[in-house]
């Protein structure tokens, strides 16, 4: 007997297809019908929710990107990107080869829509191009002002590539260069050379999808001016679910045509209407957006409405917590009693010059933890949740290379590609993060549901599995079943999920599972940070400790002993005697209020390691600047679970 039950687009036979079977074979029984529901000898045969999780990038830049060629990405593009993310090797800009421990499972190359692929074809004279006058302004200062990347890596001395960096923003006496001036101020309008390149990056989506086994999207990324006054850092990358047949019926919507994020939107809702397809919108992190990324007011700096609210919860499930220009889940200035708050904090405060008198009141509307605490409040003054968002990571490299590992690291930019120069002066920047989402299958049709459920976290770089679900029946014993995630979604919601009106006598319980990187460090703990609005409308936040490796325990202020430390610095090593591989635990809130809106999401920690400067040091024999960190503790973020009375 032959069972087959259709479940997805993608199958490989069509219903007429298994009819058609059926009546040439009348020997053979096909069925038609989903199975979920009879009990079978084999139980996986009838799982129906999702048991793989899938690594990814939502955030990779090509020389393709204005900025990305500008800082020295001459000649890794999208194709490189694709071929390095499934796992070959790929020559950098300083000679030497590059490749991933463990190939992505998927990838977004977000190339910035403005001028897409505009400095390539001028490398190339593209007489298209140049046909446009400021395709021949560009040219003319590109060919007097060459960048000179594999010099500036290759040197011995930091001169080239101080001098490269010099003439990426100026050229003679203070004239501005050509690349700022396309980042800033010039645009290519001519519609057949944005249609050109639209139809090379969907193709090359396409060409590199590989259903079941590697997901490429089709993407771009929405990049207002960083010193927008109104849309400062406002970024956006922009995912499709389906295929080039859908995408190419519109082009990429950039600064070009508006820095209103409420008009990206509605180009959103116009893709969905006129193709049928599905799309998304990721803001990447807002550390450096001045205060504005959620800040509850629209671009004319009005109170946001409930149809605001609803059109932002609409399109933007997710945010990007960590990458390479540091992490954006909590703040120390935000968050003065958690011990783990200051992590990869950026060294600026952001693109307006000295800190400003209001520092603690713009990084409110920066940070997840704080922009969740933020929501809570506009869903009680308008009905709906503006900030309802899962976590994910994702690198914004622009290098065509995702490299989030620490001992693996090849820069923001091509001129941050490995050499004993780059830790002098970026030292600040992060080898973080990575997406990883829970899924059916490696699909786009199924990563990208997920993502819009916000079946999601986010890690700094490794690819720790965990677990996290809420609920009103966990008993302590299901946190070591062998069965956790089939007890997860049947006694509860996973991350991303809702809790409701609790029952009578019940406090939310989290069923969690964190287990190591096959391939890395040992874990330290398990925290679930709690945020809530209380019955005086005031917000609040707190880090319990959920799950302590090494048997340690907490004291009478909830706080737990450091795990300690194995990094010898100076090799740029560590050992796991110490930490745990797996933790898991049946958590409660304590503190719970039936009363109360509550968020709760989970941090999981690693042991300490190496950060990527110490390997930098070892490799290259060089003295690091004092200010550089030598030492990391790498971690992930669980989307939220949120409770609504």
């Amino acid at each position: 007997m032959i069972l087959a039950s259709i479940k997805s687009k993608e199958e490989r036979f069509s219903r007429f297809t298994l009819l058609a079977l059926a009546l040439v074979a009348p020997f053979v029984l096909i069925s038609i019908s989903d199975l979920s529901g009879q009990e079978l000898y084999s139980p996986p045969a009838n799982v129906s929710h999702p048991t793989n999780v899938y690594w990814g990038d939502t955030h990779l830049h090509t020389n393709l990107s204005v900025d990305a060629h500008g800082m020295g990405n001459k000649t890794l593009t999208p194709d490189d990107a694709y071929r390095f993310a499934k796992g070959e090797a790929v020559t950098g800009h300083n000679g030497q080869l590059a490749r991933l421990r463990r190939p992505l499972d998927f990838l977004v190359v977000a190339d910035h829509a403005v001028n897409i692929g505009v400095m390539p074809r001028i490398r190339k004279s593209d007489p298209q191009v140049l046909q446009t006058e400021i395709g021949k302004q560009w040219h003319e200062l590109m060919n007097k002002n060459p960048m000179l990347t594999e010099e500036a890596l290759t040197s011995e001395g930091p001169e080239v590539r101080s001098k490269m960096m010099k003439d990426m923003w100026y050229v003679n006496n203070g004239v501005i260069s050509y690349f700022w001036s396309a980042w800033t101020t010039g645009y290519i309008e001519d519609e057949g050379i944005r249609s050109s390149v639209w139809a090379e990056v969907c193709a090359n989506a396409e060409r590199h999808n590989d259903p079941g086994n590697f997901t490429a999207f089709i993407g771009y990324e929405w990049t207002p001016s960083s010193k927008h006054p109104k849309s400062p850092n406002f970024h956006r990358n922009i995912i499709f679910e389906g295929g080039a047949d859908e995408a190419l019926q519109v082009l990429p919507f950039s600064l070009q045509d508006s820095n209103n994020v409420e008009d990206l939107w509605a180009y959103l809702d116009g893709f969905e209407e006129k193709t049928g397809g599905q799309v998304i919108a990721i803001p990447h992190n807002g550390n450096l957006s001045a205060g504005r990324m959620f800040r509850p007011v629209d671009y004319d700096d009005n109170p946001i409405t409930t149809d605001y609210a609803k059109t932002r919860a609409r399109w933007e499930p997710l945010y990007e917590v960590t990458q390479y220009k540091g992490d954006a889940e909590a703040h120390p200035i935000l968050s003065p009693d958690d011990e783990f708050a200051d992590y990869e904090t950026w060294h600026i405060h952001g693109f307006f010059g000295d800190r400003p008198s209001d520092f603690k009141d713009q990084k409110q509307y920066e940070y997840g933890r704080s922009a969740l605490k933020v929501g809570l409040e506009q869903q009680v003054r308008l009905g709906v949740n503006p900030f309802k968002f899962g976590m994910i990571g994702s690198t914004d490299a622009h290098t065509s290379l995702s490299t989030a590992e620490e001992d693996n690291f090849w820069g923001k930019t091509s001129l941050n590609e490995p050499s004993p120069h780059r830790a002098q002066n970026s030292w600040h920047f992060a080898a973080s993060g990575m997406a990883a989402v829970w899924a059916e299958e490696n699909m786009r049709s199924s990563i990208f549901a997920a993502m819009k459920r916000k079946e999601t976290y986010a890690t700094t770089g490794p690819r720790m599995s965990v677990r996290f679900f809420g609920g009103w029946d966990f008993d302590s014993k299901d946190a070591f079943s062998k069965d956790l995630a089939d007890l997860g979604y049947s006694k509860g919601v996973p991350m991303g999920g809702d809790l409701t009106k609790a029952p009578r006598g019940k406090v939310p319980e989290f069923l969690i599972r964190a287990v190591k990187d096959p391939d890395g460090a040992n874990l330290d703990r398990v925290q679930v940070i709690k945020g809530w609005r209380n019955k005086k409308g005031e917000l609040h936040e707190k880090v319990y400790e959920a799950a302590l490796s090494d048997g340690r325990t907490v004291n009478s202020q909830g706080k737990a002993p450091k795990v300690g430390s194995t990094v010898d610095v100076p090799n740029a090593s560590y050992d796991n005697s110490i930490g745990d591989p797996e933790l898991a635990v049946v958590w409660k809130d304590p503190d719970f209020d039936p009363a109360e809106l509550a968020f709760y999401y989970a941090r999981v920690l690693e042991i300490p390691t190496p950060r990527w400067t110490a390997y930098d040091a070892k490799y290259w024999g060089i003295e690091l600047p004092k200010t550089a960190p030598t030492v990391t503790q790498e971690r992930a973020y669980t989307s939220p679970i949120w409770y609504t009375p």
